[in-house]
């Protein structure tokens, strides 16, 4: 997994625009918000999954970044004082703290465009235009409003308010979980002959793993601190966000995550060996400390 991470941030600088192209401030923007730091969850999801159906290693890297740049985007435009007002990220300045509001959102503009444009020019010839226009549909919906775009809509006009299980769940599906289960989609699909059948089994484990990540963010949010996070301890409770602790409690929440990262397990569990990276990061997911 460290080979993955390192591969994809080499993938990154050769894929965005060199900070030294102009405009110069805004490709260093875009540098800075992809480059500093992260988990890199969502392309290491997409490496496992194409180790897992040996996909076309030559189309994973442009698969990764571009989910790695949408996430990327996500989260510049949610630190804006519009949103969640965050000041710190990854241990960092948010981006709008370190230029300016109006470069930041330039910049997660500019991310969300370079993503597509990676799936439309740099995945190989084996994978058909009939398949890239699809992978270009499952990117775009898990972005926009009917995934993470809606699910930070919901998010935004549930403040102060209490949801059920349900509608916690459903703000999250879409706001984590959607770009979560397009990076293994995505993944599986540089392999252009995957059986429909494994297709529906890494979905629904990327369904499962996509909504404990959000439980454990929920947990860490109240038991981390500022240091170990990288972003302030506590921010959504002092924003009166809804989370899984303060609707069912702490403890509740970590068996909830533990089902989930159990009910992924089992969607995978006739595949061989080679699925082991991502049984590895489905426990990682819900033992992680930030």
């Amino acid at each position: 997994m460290q080979e993955w991470q390192a591969r994809v941030d080499r993938a990154l600088v050769e894929l965005l625009p060199s900070e030294t192209t102009p405009p110069e401030t805004l490709h260093k923007a875009m540098h800075y918000a992809v480059l500093n730091g992260g988990k890199r969850i969502r392309p290491l999801l997409v490496y496992a999954t194409g180790h897992a159906v040996d996909s076309l290693e030559s189309g994973l890297d442009a698969v990764a970044c571009a989910v790695e740049m949408i996430h990327a985007y996500s989260l510049v435009h949610d630190d804006l004082p519009a949103m969640d007002d965050d000041d710190l990220r990854r241990g960092k300045p948010t981006c709008h703290r370190a230029f300016d509001e109006a470069t930041a959102i330039l910049a997660g503009d500019a991310l969300q465009c370079q993503s597509f444009h990676l799936l439309a020019k740099y995945l190989p010839a084996e994978i058909s235009a009939e398949s890239r226009i699809e992978m270009l549909d499952i990117l775009a919906i898990a972005s926009g409003s009917r995934g993470m775009a809606g699910g930070q809509a919901i998010d935004l006009a549930a403040v102060g308010k209490t949801l059920t299980i349900a509608e916690l769940e459903n703000m999250h599906i879409h706001k984590t979980g959607a770009l979560i289960r397009a990076s293994v989609k995505l993944g599986a699909m540089c392999r252009p002959d995957i059986e429909p059948g494994r297709l529906m089994k890494l979905d629904h484990y990327a369904k499962c793993i996509g909504l404990a990540f959000q439980i454990q963010d929920d947990i860490l949010d109240e038991i981390a601190d500022t240091d170990t996070l990288g972003k302030p301890q506590g921010s959504d409770q002092a924003n009166n966000k809804p989370t899984y602790p303060a609707l069912v409690g702490l403890e509740e929440a970590k068996s909830m995550a533990l089902e989930l990262q159990q009910d992924a397990l089992n969607s995978i569990k006739d595949f061989d060996e080679k699925a082991d990276p991502l049984r590895a990061l489905a426990k990682y997911i819900i033992e992680r400390e930030y």
